[in-house]
């Protein structure tokens, strides 16, 4: 459902027509768009937002920990028009327990060393990647350092 604050935005009225249950909240805050999309529907809404809207770049993807609050991770899309020079930002939130959404790299595929950063510093899973491993961490480092609950020093 889209807030009331954001009725009026052009993108998150085309989303609510597209899809309706593809929403589930968003804000206006400074200017900028903040859109919260149901993990089943992340990768429809952003092929829809390509090429039914300006959207031709994905300009990065991070992710959030908010241990030890459920849902525990946010992963977040930084989309930007090289057209009209518009960003939207969208939000999806994972369970701790299953951390897992699917990944956009057939829609943008700039997401692929981005999905695997977060991956490999969240412990995140992003399903139908290409090639899904680690990207700054040793091949055998264990467990995800940008995790909350990470030991400071690391696992001995």
């Amino acid at each position: 459902m889209i807030p009331a604050e954001l009725q009026d935005h052009p993108d998150a009225r085309a989303l609510e027509a597209y899809d309706r249950s593809a929403v589930e909240g968003g804000k206006l805050d400074r200017g900028e768009t903040t859109l919260e999309i149901a993990r089943e529907k992340l990768l429809p809404v952003c092929e829809f937002l390509k090429t039914h809207g300006p959207y031709n770049l994905l300009a990065d993807v991070t992710a959030t920990d908010g241990y030890p609050l459920e849902p525990r991770f946010r992963v977040v899309y930084h989309l930007y028009s090289l057209k009209t020079f518009q960003t939207l930002r969208l939000k999806v939130k994972l369970a701790g327990a299953d951390p897992r959404v699917e990944s956009v790299c057939s829609v943008w595929p700039s997401a692929n060393w981005f999905e695997r950063e977060v991956y490999d510093l969240f412990g995140i899973f992003f399903t139908g990647h290409p090639d899904l491993r680690r990207i700054l961490m040793p091949e055998d480092w264990e467990g995800h350092p940008l995790r909350k609950d990470y030991p400071i020093e690391g696992f001995r």
